[in-house]
């Protein structure tokens, strides 16, 4: 069973659970909440088709045993610098203070690739030991920009190796996720 736990404006306002967190983070437009709700099987996080609709801290209490957290997208949602600023100091908050915090989801739409924002997240991650695994989005769709960075987990101390292909639209990929999360 899956319960919204709720939207939370600032690290300090999440509950202090002892379940572990799994969060998905990704840039605007990535899928995360399409993705999300995929994973789970059913329409728990709020898609949108505007990018930057996901604000706040977003907790679902899986089966009173994990967390899944969804984080707000990072780039080009239409913010202020203020709210973008904002976003980012409280990402790093949760990133660097939540003890609860086992994985962090690196979504990257496989249609565009990598870029700069993705690789400064990852390098942050990498830098800090927050382990995350990389999970490319939107595998169904057909590819915009043919040139793009491979990211090799020999590049990143943090990351998982294994790097995801996954569609919410079709379902696939979504396996090795349902599996470190324990859903069947």
């Amino acid at each position: 069973m899956i319960k919204f736990v709720g939207s939370f404006e600032t690290v300090k306002s999440l509950p202090n659970s002892h379940f572990a967190e799994y969060a998905f983070i990704g840039r605007s437009n990535v899928g995360k909440s399409s993705l999300i709700n995929a994973i789970v099987g059913q329409p728990i996080a709020r898609t949108s088709n505007t990018p930057g609709r996901t604000q706040s801290l977003n907790l679902f209490n899986l089966d009173d045993r994990i967390m899944i957290v969804d984080l707000p997208g990072y780039g080009y949602a239409r913010v202020s610098k203020t709210d973008a600023m904002r976003w980012l100091m409280r990402l790093e908050e949760y990133l660097l203070n939540r003890r609860q915090l086992k994985l962090l989801f690196v979504l990257i739409d496989s249609r565009i690739g990598v870029k700069d924002a993705d690789l400064d997240l990852m390098d942050f991650c990498d830098a800090n030991a927050i382990p995350y695994q990389v999970v490319y989005t939107k595998k169904d769709k057909k590819v915009r920009e043919a040139k793009q960075v491979e990211i090799k987990h020999t590049d990143h101390g943090a990351m998982v190796p294994e790097v995801l292909q996954t569609s919410a639209e079709k379902k696939t990929g979504l396996e090795t996720i349902r599996g470190t999360l324990g859903i069947k």
